[in-house]
This record gives structure tokens, sequence and C-alpha cells, in this order.
């Protein structure tokens, strides 16, 4: 017989992935494309939709040529894809209406100011189960409608499309299916996360059309069969990054959690059937749906700016040639210096949800070297860990005891060092790196019947690596002090315009 494999496409904010997966979830091969990110003004941030289908069309075939196969081996395609980037474009032509406005951008901050205090915010956010604010899709939309009223018009008759990326994908890969699924449906603030059904009151008060909007479907089953791309394979599965990264983590059972490292960080505790409602900053979201079944929900918190920290060092200040150089440059010094980088670049996501915050670096003397301001950048993402595990162990009535970890930035084991230490838990990484497309391919392989069940994808983790805290618990208290001064320090920076 012969071999059969899963392929994922993971959509991520950088670039795009083609990944070929065998039955023991192991990387077969990999092909991978960046694309071009767009900065048009202060806060704004935009991709180029056409450029990243394009890009999987290219990767589509060298991912297969690399692993050796052919289209007919593929078992299922699944998709992970950045959330809540947001993207309008022509049903006929299937042209996109400009750029894809990605979910960094703060471009809406001043309308989410005014949506805040209109009538119908609070049941707005009791239902879809998240604050108002730029970072989801549904003020985006709003904002796209009303720059231009010809589209509002177009898009009430149904001509003009919305979706997120995995629905961008899904109508190129199968020539004109409009579908999204329940995860990335939970991220638009437009869907009842108790119905999951698009909310008629959402839809009213962010002044969007139903027409535009896709259809609804769990996360995992099939929702077709591509005709481009990978002609005649089953599209088994959906799910935005960080709901696949979970999947990846076989985190199916209530009270687990992973926290993935990339371009920004997120961690999402399963809670199950629950829907748990946050009262400490978090997010309340869909975790997966597999078809003919109830959906589980977790809660999610958000970080904006971590890999893309390391990013902006090297890329604006150069101060290092390569992201891995941060390591190096940090283990120069033995601590901080007592300097301390905040990157509200896009504001704060989880525990503040403060849009007007913008970044800073507070504690500079002349001591400061670039080494001080390389491990205040690592400590940047474990301090904000931190302040989501506090979060998430307020509104779960759980502690935290594992953090199961993964992402292009756990390869730092500093970073995963200073992780342990200022949660005060072992932080464990998996053999398999490639967590998102890993999930996607998961939920693919199990719409198919590739694997049979939850608890065959469970016997598939197996753990690479683990850092076990070492920090002095005086230290730990000094430090997070500091750090959370830091942070006030950050508030208030921008003014309504």
């Amino acid at each position: 017989m012969t071999e059969r494999y899963v392929v994922a496409i993971d959509q991520g904010t950088t670039s795009t992935r083609c990944i070929v997966f065998d039955r023991r979830g192991r990387l077969v091969s990999l092909a991978q494309h960046e694309h071009k990110q767009y900065y048009p003004k202060p806060g704004w941030v935009e991709h180029d939709a056409a450029e990243i289908w394009r890009n999987v069309e290219k990767l589509a075939p060298e991912a297969l040529r690399n692993a050796g196969i052919t289209a007919d081996q593929v078992a299922a395609l699944g998709i992970a894809n950045q959330r809540e980037t947001t993207l309008l474009w022509e049903r006929d032509t299937g042209l996109p209406v400009g750029h894809a406005i990605v979910w960094q951008d703060t471009r809406t901050d001043d309308l989410v100011r005014d949506l805040l205090g209109a009538e119908g915010a609070k049941k707005v956010e009791h239902d879809s189960g998240l604050p108002i604010a730029t970072y989801f899709s549904g003020p985006r939309v709003r904002w796209m409608l009303d720059q231009r009223p010809d589209l509002r018009d177009r898009a009430e008759r149904g001509e003009i499309l919305f979706g997120t990326m995995e629905t961008w994908l899904i109508w190129k890969l199968t020539g004109g299916l409009h579908v999204t699924d329940v995860t990335n449906a939970s991220r638009t603030m437009l869907l009842d996360v108790h119905s999951l059904d698009w909310s008629p009151a959402a839809l009213e008060f962010f002044g969007v059309p139903r027409a535009m909007l896709p259809e609804i479907r769990p996360s995992v089953g099939v929702f077709g069969t591509a005709v481009a791309g990978f002609p005649g394979v089953r599209i088994g599965a959906a799910l935005g990054d960080q709901q696949a990264a979970l999947f990846g983590q076989t985190c199916f059972s209530p009270g687990e959690a992973k926290c993935t490292y990339g371009t920004g960080s997120f961690l999402l505790l399963n809670t199950g059937q629950e829907l748990v409602r946050s009262t400490h900053g978090l997010l309340s979201t869909v975790a997966y749906q597999i078809e003919g079944g109830p959906a589980a929900y977790a809660l999610e918190g958000s970080i904006a700016i971590t890999g893309s920290l390391v990013q902006w060092f090297r890329d604006q200040l150069e101060l290092i040639a390569s992201a891995p150089e941060i390591e190096t440059l940090a283990r120069t010094v033995a601590d901080n210096g007592g300097c301390y980088i905040v990157p509200a670049f896009s504001g704060l996501y989880a525990p503040y949800w403060r849009s007007e915050a913008r970044g800073v670096i507070v504690g500079l003397t002349s001591y400061i070297t670039k080494g001080h301001l390389a491990r205040a950048v690592l400590e940047a993402t474990a301090w904000q860990t931190r302040e989501v595990v506090d979060a998430m162990n307020a509104d779960s009535g759980l502690d935290l005891t594992t953090l199961r970890v993964d992402g292009g930035m756990t390869a730092d084991n500093l970073l995963m060092q200073s992780i342990a230490d200022v949660l005060d838990v072992p932080v464990v990484r998996p053999l398999a790196a490639e967590t998102v497309s890993l999930g996607a391919a998961y939920a693919a392989g199990l719409a198919v019947g590739y694997w049979p069940d939850l608890e065959g994808l469970r016997q598939n983790w197996h753990r690479a690596a683990q850092w076990l805290p070492t920090m002095d618990p005086a230290v730990r208290v000094t430090e997070y002090r500091n750090w959370q001064r830091a942070v006030e320090r950050t508030f208030d920076w921008t003014r309504p315009s």
C-alpha cells in the first residue's frame, strides 16, 4: 500500500509554510516563503493577500517535491492561520479590495473609543466573550466600510465578501467556497460564542451586513476539495493558529495549557465545554469543534509583541545581525542592569487591554550596554507571560503546574530559563517543534480517519527539553514589581485625535 501523508498550510504573520507530516506526526518536508510587511502609517500594518496566495501556489508543489510524494498520496489538508487579520474581496473577480489589515494594526483606535461608549457595547462583549479592542476583526470591517460608502452598498448585496485568512485561502483553494471555522469566527467580535452563529446584535452594532459573511463550520470536518494548490485533496480542518497549537500540543483536557512564542505570544488554557468568563483581562474563545460534537472553549492571554521585539532589535536598532544572536549578546551580562523594555508597540493586550499605551525603555543609565538591552528584550517576554499566567490562575481557580511551550522563540534557552524562573514552574518543549502546523495536520487527519481519535494523537507527544526554575524568590518578587512599575509608564501615551 502506498504511504499516505497529511499537509498543513501554516499562514503566519511574516511567512506562509506548507509542511508534510507522516502518521507518527513527524515532519517530512517544509517549504516556506516570507511575505512583505506594509507599514503605511504609524500603527498601521498590512499584508497583500494576493501575494500570500501566490506563495501558496509556489509552496504546494515544492513541499510535495521535497517529500518525494505526489498529491494523490495526501490524505487531507489542514489550514492554520494568523487570526483577526481582515480582508475584503470581490465575489465576481476574487480580487482583494486593498490590503489585508493585520491583527497588530491599531488604526481603529479612535473608532474603538467611540464604540466603547455606544449603546449595546456591553451586550456585544458578553455575546462575543471579547473586549471591544483594535485587536479584533469587527471594528476593522466597520472601518473599511466607513472609508468607502460604495463598499457598504455592495457588501449589502453580497458583492463584497469578508474573511480572515483561512477563509481567503479556502476560497482560492476551492475556487469559490466562502466558509470559516468557529475558532476564527470567534475572533471577529461578530460571533455569539454560545450559539456559534453570527450575532444579529453585533452585526447591527458594527454595521456589518450579514451578506458579506462566510458560512461557519466546525474546525475539524471536511470543508471541500481543493481545485488549486493541492488539486483533488480534501480540506479537513481550519483553525486559528493558536488554537491549532493547542491541538498540536494535544491539550484536549480541561486544565491543560500551552504558550506559543512567535511574533506575538499566546497562552491558551483548555476549559472544556464550559465557557469561562474572565474577570482578569483574558479572552473567552473557542478552542476547537469536531464535527458532530460540542465546541471546546479556552481562556486565552494574548501578548502582542514578543518575537517581533527581537526583530525590531535586529532590523531597526541593528544591534544584532540575526535573531539567534540575541541570546549570545544577553549572556554577556549577568542581569538587566536595572533596565526594562515594555514593548507596547500596538498598545497592551492581556491582561491590560490598553490600546493607547506605547512602548518604553526605563532605567537607562550610562552603565547600560547593548548586552543589558538584549537581556531586557528577552525578559520582556518572560514578564508578559507571568502577567498572563497570574490572570489565568485567578480566573480558573487553578495554579499552573507546568507550561508546554512551542514556537520559534523556544530555541532560545536563556529565554526559556527566564520564563521558568519568573513563573516558578517547569517549562516543557515537545519533540515536535512545528506545533501550529502539526495541530492543523492532526485536525485534518482526524476529519478523514487518518488518525482514529484524540487518544491516538496524544501518543505522538514526546518531551524534548525541560527548564526548571532557579531564581531566588526574593529576586523574583523585586523584579516583578519593577516590571509592573515600568508597564505603568506606558499608559495614556496616545490621545484621541
